[in-house]
């Protein structure tokens, strides 16, 4: 077999065009792509010899950044230990304290942990979990789900069925898929009141459909993949307390937004509700291995334990991989080691300033900010084979989609690096003209 070194890049690159298949992209036209030999800090070293400031944090996993010694040091220990056992039937130390932490650190009527693969799967675990709780109570009528227009909740079925129909990028399989109920997107910006107009849609679909819906689902304060929208906590209060008055549960997706990234530890905590079932994903885990974790509280895993199949119908085969709990110990425990809040903020001034002067470009909607978050919203989608490389030649990996330009950079980006990043930003957008 081939063995690539450095000089062999171009060879690389053609061998990934001849055999691999890139997410959202087409097999038989290649996308251009950048071959990436190391990472350390917050910067990707591409195989031509080329530094990239990542803006991205690896679709906003990598929070600590590249090549961490704390993490390093995590995962060899672990590996000394074992790298993988199954867990049913079987338990092992860092499932253990996993779970302690993150109930520990959410809200305490979260009490149950239930370990996945991924973000997309940790969103499957929840709906199962809500529509298998309501058969095990003797509801099964309730098997609607409610979400929310422009949200974004992965790739699998299931979870592609409460993403947006028309703008969740999956509407190839609409006539496949399970139909649900969809409320317009919260039109309440981040920093202003919710009025009770903004969520009457929401309330007149629970009030006349709650005898089938079983859960709402939604993105709290962020919708992501979606839009890169930001939304008032207020809608989220409000929501708390329909979803109380129709015995409707409530699902919040924070696999984007957990871990700081809008300057909360978790964004529920901008609005002090919790909900009945969460899912977290992303940078549990500081980007070094796939995991997922969906929470849930007494109600739900007792009304399944004590129902008909005894028992929740899910079971993942890497389910509580030691290396990945061992990687999301690691991270959270050196996330909460450090002044965190003030390195958010410290980032979402830079991007603030840095991003500003966007606002005057021609091709430009709305720059907005939000915790390690800066978005700048187009007019018009951007082609990404003209975009992509010149970030590249500016030195930052940025990756667009759509009508957004937009970062969530690791949290150990420096001053200097962050205006090296918004620069370009700015520059490229620039670039595009009206």
């Amino acid at each position: 077999m081939k063995n690539f070194s450095h000089p062999d890049w171009q060879e690389l690159v053609a061998a990934d065009s001849a055999t691999l298949w890139h997410p959202y992209a087409s097999a038989t036209q290649a996308p251009d792509v950048f071959p990436v030999v190391s990472a350390k800090g917050v910067r990707l070293t591409l195989a031509d010899g080329r530094e990239l400031v990542d803006g991205m944090a690896s679709w906003w996993c990598a929070i600590h950044g590249y090549n961490h010694p704390v993490m390093n040091r995590a995962l060899g220990e672990q590996l000394e230990q074992m790298s993988h056992v199954m867990f049913g039937g079987l338990t092992h130390p860092p499932a253990v304290k996993l779970a302690r932490i993150l109930t520990d650190i959410t809200p305490a009527s979260l009490n149950r942990v239930f370990f996945s693969d991924s973000g997309s799967v940790a969103v499957e675990v929840a709906l199962k979990m809500a529509l298998q709780y309501w058969y095990s109570v003797g509801r099964p009528d309730k098997q609607k789900l409610v979400a929310l227009r422009n949200g974004y909740h992965g790739d699998t079925f299931g979870a592609m069925a409460v993403c947006d129909p028309v703008t969740g990028m999956h509407h190839l399989f609409g006539d496949v898929l399970p139909r649900h109920h969809f409320a317009p997107a919260p039109p309440c910006p981040f920093d202003e009141p919710c009025s009770d107009s903004d969520i009457k849609a929401m309330a007149d679909l629970l009030a006349d459909r709650h005898h089938e819906i079983a859960a709402v689902i939604v993105e709290p304060v962020v919708q992501g993949a979606g839009g890169m929208r930001f939304y008032s906590p207020e809608y989220l209060v409000k929501l708390r307390a329909l979803c109380d008055a129709f015995d409707v549960l409530l699902i919040f997706d924070e696999i984007a937004t957990g871990f700081g990234r809008t300057g909360k530890l978790f964004a529920l905590e901008h609005a002090g509700i919790v909900p009945d079932i969460l899912c977290l994903g992303k940078a549990l885990t500081g980007g070094y291995m796939t995991l997922a974790a969906t929470l849930c509280n007494s109600r739900i895993a007792e009304g399944i334990s004590e129902g008909e199949a005894g028992a929740f119908m899910h079971g993942p085969t890497f389910m509580g991989n030691p290396l990945a709990c061992s990687a999301a110990i690691a991270s959270t425990e050196l996330l909460l080691s450090q002044p965190w809040q003030r390195s958010v903020q410290r980032i979402n001034a830079a991007l603030e300033t840095g991003l500003a002067p966007a606002r005057d470009l021609p091709a430009v909607a709305e720059v907005r900010t939000l915790g390690a978050i800066g978005v700048i919203e187009l007019k018009q989608p951007v082609d990404m084979k003209v975009v992509q490389p010149l970030f590249v030649e500016r030195g930052v990996w940025v990756r667009p989609f759509g009508k957004l330009v937009y970062v969530m950079p690791p949290f150990i980006m420096n001053d200097e690096d962050l205006a090296a990043l918004t620069a370009a930003m700015v520059d490229v957008v620039a670039s595009l003209g009206g």
